[in-house]
């Protein structure tokens, strides 16, 4: 049996924006610090995206029973508000939390590549021995981060979260979409415990990418090992020692104890498949889909302002083709003529939709799954703001 380790908790300040405001990350720590393997969760990076924050609240409660039960292995971290930040920005009533006010962009784009500075680092001083390197460039990638001189809030959250997830094993960084069942995104080099995690979530769709584009947070953190093993492939071995994954926990009104419950238990039996708690977790369930590749995803886009009206439900299968949705414009003349189809360009599941129903020109509104890579789509510009 393992011994107990007190839960700790900690708060990091942030750099006060204005006279008077001070925002603060509270972290929850299980288990011996040090520990292997080590876990990072956060919540709601994207403010409003509502279900992470429920889900956490259950992770913790898991945790704590693991922690009175002495079942925690490893190290577990979770930062159950990812973003304060975005947490207080309000416009006439609505919370807006996916980009930042101060005019930074998006919460979830901009995140430190830490790969050239690390790769200075290490050059020439790989070992044959795989634990040794992974040490060595855990190191190196701890420096690089401490060489940021983050001044602005925004930067400096950034820093602060990728500071604490920087040498985990396995990162969870919990999402949702508007209208969206639930998938999750991975590496394509890491597909086996993307599959897993999948099965494990009741997952719709897993899906894999190289490089999307924008530095998101999963990629800040298992990137830099992809980059540097290409880079130094002469030089020693080098593991991909991070798997970081996106969870999209379905849509924005999806909030609920039933789901956030289920979650929250499905990554603790993932934990404990991975050794950092023990217990039974019982036998995998059955997927519910194959890893598709993300350059495979067909985003539909508005050719025009209009009333936007589905013609397909979330969850179905659909066709090249078919018409999706169709783009009315109620100026048009004579009335109601004006509907303009959109169709699918490739065979897959409708995975995602965007609630709101009035759109502008050139606004993305609906994702489909699909398993072939599309000619349209571009490595390095995958994601969507």
């Amino acid at each position: 049996m393992v011994a107990a380790m007190p839960a700790d908790t900690i708060h990091i300040d942030l750099p006060a924006p204005a006279p008077g405001v001070q925002r603060t990350l509270t972290v929850h720590r299980y288990g011996q610090s040090g520990a292997r393997p080590r876990v990072y969760v956060q919540a709601a990076l994207h403010a409003d995206e509502i279900p992470g924050l429920l889900v956490a609240q259950h992770l913790l409660l898991g945790l704590e029973q693991a922690h009175c039960e002495g079942r925690i292995i490893g190290e577990i971290v979770v930062v159950p508000v990812a973003n304060p930040i975005g947490l207080s920005q309000h416009l006439n009533g609505r919370l807006l939390g996916r980009f930042d006010f101060e005019s930074t962009g998006n919460f979830n784009r901009g995140f430190p590549d830490l790969t050239g500075p690390a790769l200075d680092q290490v050059r020439g001083e790989l070992s044959p021995d795989l634990a040794t390197n992974v040490v060595l460039i855990r190191a190196a990638l701890k420096t690089a981060l401490a060489d940021q001189s983050p001044v602005r809030e925004t930067t400096a959250l950034k820093c602060a979260l990728l500071g604490l997830a920087l040498d985990a094993d396995f990162v969870f960084d919990l999402h949702c979409d508007s209208e969206a069942l639930l998938h999750l995104y991975a590496a394509q080099d890491q597909r086996d415990d993307a599959a897993a995690l999948g099965a494990e979530l009741g997952a719709a769709a897993i899906l894999l990418e190289e490089e999307p584009g924008g530095s998101p947070f999963d990629q800040a953190c298992a990137g830099p090992w992809r980059r540097l093993r290409e880079a130094l492939t002469d030089e020693g071995p080098i593991p991909l020692a991070c798997f970081a994954t996106t969870v999209e926990l379905r849509g924005q009104t999806d909030v609920n104890d039933q789901d956030a419950a289920a979650d929250a238990a499905a990554l603790l039996r993932f934990l404990q498949r991975r050794g950092a708690l023990a217990g039974d977790p019982g036998p995998l369930p059955q997927p519910c889909c194959e890893p598709t590749p993300l350059d495979g995803v067909d985003v539909l886009t508005a050719p025009a302002a209009g009333v936007l009206v589905y013609r397909k439900r979330l969850g179905e299968r659909v066709q090249v083709g078919e018409v999706v949705a169709e783009l009315v414009d109620p100026l048009s003349e004579p009335l109601g003529a004006a509907r303009t189809p959109i169709c699918a360009a490739t065979n897959g599941l409708l995975l995602t939709r965007m609630s709101e129903r009035l759109v502008r020109p050139g606004q993305k509104f609906c994702k489909i799954a699909g398993r072939e890579p599309l000619s349209y789509r571009r490595a390095g510009q995958l994601l969507e703001d």
